[in-house]
């Protein structure tokens, strides 16, 4: 092998070094911190096993137990977390060299002849990219990988905010069960102060028909209570990936509401601009088509294929043996100008793209905080103003009523008002609880986990 062949069959391998040397250190390492944080959540993942869900204690259901067993145990979730596991083995693949191909041909009519050797050629060839392909493309491949890892992280939020929304559901429907019941009892014994009244023949019979009619309201209410909590039961129990009929532990019998203290819009705008997963899934699909560009660009250069040959039909042993380099001819100008073009056009889409969700989470934080605000005075006012008033007037309308100095309808339509007030009252905080998970999501927050943020609750 002279000096020249020599020289010719080091340009592949130099070109090789060149492809690896550079960010293919950092590239391994950030693939490697990929890795290892999907196996952190693989490992947290039971979504595998049909078992019900166990609830430590004895004790009510709390909201952040059931959050962290829906994040632990949600199908939805997995498939985010297997697309990351796809998205993230596209990396080695990017980074690898074509196979080497190997062939064998011979002269099928020297197979048996006296006359002339037998004839057969082996080659081996290897194709090498061009300087910085095999770059570019793990870099697309680690991008679209941190992508889905922040998509991954959004589905994370999302059950979680469905989980706590439920979780306020689940409650509302229970304590309005109980109300329910509350009230059951208290027109029993308005029913009762009418048959006095009527024995004594002070009133009509009319009154405790009236309160007969008023309870039999409160049972149907009470039907339609059972048939909501069994509904809200069964979307949990989809969320948990178990059977939508299986019993739940009950909720607290009362909970506190959240915190009523909010930053203003700019700051929590800031938090969330940092914290919010869809802008980094957003960033990372922009980082893939600027590298997605410089891939296309060096479609311009060549690629060099490095290449051994055996001949046995070479008279002269130094012919039989043959080394040699290859390379395409990038002459489809218009094509590889196409392929530029359109890799321009996409990474211009996702920059604009990126520019769309960042406006859009500045929105949705501003309008969950206003939501926020709204529900928090609605509970304040019931709590504060509408509530008292209207235990106020019941108390007088049944003094009045025991007295005679108004009609039996006046103490009923108090109790009517109370009820509704109560019902709406119950309303207003499982709204403000949901809209306070609806900020915690806005802000890039895993609501109703205390260690990621969120809030605490007690009975």
């Amino acid at each position: 092998m002279n000096r020249l062949t020599m020289m010719m069959a080091a340009v592949p391998w130099m070109m090789l070094g060149a492809q690896w040397s550079g960010c293919a250190h950092g590239q391994h390492d950030r693939y490697e911190e990929l890795q290892s944080a999907l196996r952190e959540e693989e490992q947290s993942s039971t979504t595998q096993t049909e078992e019900p869900v166990v609830f430590s204690g004895n004790g009510p259901l709390e909201r952040e137990s059931l959050v962290r067993a829906v994040l632990a145990r949600n199908p939805n979730l997995e498939a985010a977390r297997q697309a990351w596991r796809a998205a993230l083995a596209q990396h080695p693949q990017a980074r690898s060299l074509e196979d080497t191909r190997a062939s064998y041909t011979l002269a099928p009519l020297s197979v048996r002849s006296d006359e002339v050797r037998f004839g057969q050629v082996v080659r081996l060839e290897q194709r090498f990219p061009t300087p910085g392909k095999l770059r570019f493309a793990g870099q697309v491949a680690l991008a679209e990988a941190e992508a889905e890892q922040a998509n991954y992280e959004a589905v994370r939020l999302t059950l979680a905010l469905m989980a706590s929304s439920l979780f306020d559901e689940y409650y509302r429907v229970t304590r309005l069960l109980a109300l329910n019941e509350e009230h059951r009892q208290l027109i029993e014994d308005i029913r009762a102060s009418a048959m006095v009244q009527y024995e004594a023949g002070r009133v009509s019979q009319q009154d405790p028909l009236q309160a007969e009619v008023e309870l039999a309201h409160i049972i149907h209410q009470r039907v339609v209570l059972q048939s909501q909590r069994d509904v809200v039961v069964a979307q949990i129990n989809g969320l948990l990936h178990q059977r939508p009929d299986l019993p739940l532990p009950a909720p607290p019998p009362r909970t506190q509401p959240p915190p009523m203290d909010i930053e203003a819009s700019e700051s929590l705008q800031r938090e969330a601009i940092e914290s919010r997963p869809e802008l980094r899934a957003a960033q990372s699909e922009q980082r893939a088509a600027d590298s997605t560009v410089s891939l296309a660009k060096r479609s311009y250069s060549p690629e060099i294929g490095l290449m051994g040959e055996y001949n046995s039909m070479w008279a002269e042993t130094e012919h039989q043996w043959m080394t040699g380099v290859s390379l395409n001819l990038p002459l489809q100008i218009r094509a590889r100008k196409g392929a530029v073009n359109e890799a321009e056009a996409r990474a211009q889409q996702a920059a604009a793209e990126l520019s769309a969700v960042r406006d859009d989470v500045r929105v949705e934080v501003d309008q969950a905080r206003r939501r926020m605000l709204e529900a928090r005075h609605v509970v304040r006012l019931y709590q504060e103003r509408l509530i008292p008033a209207a235990r106020a007037q019941i108390d007088a309308a049944e003094f009045g009523y025991e007295t005679g100095r108004n009609s039996f309808q006046a103490l009923i339509d108090a109790e009517r008002s109370l009820r509704t007030l109560e019902i709406q009252y119950e309303d207003a905080l499982a709204d403000l609880g949901q809209r306070a998970a609806e900020l915690d999501r806005a802000r890039g927050i895993l609501t109703g986990v205390s260690a990621e943020g969120g809030y605490d609750e007690h009975p």
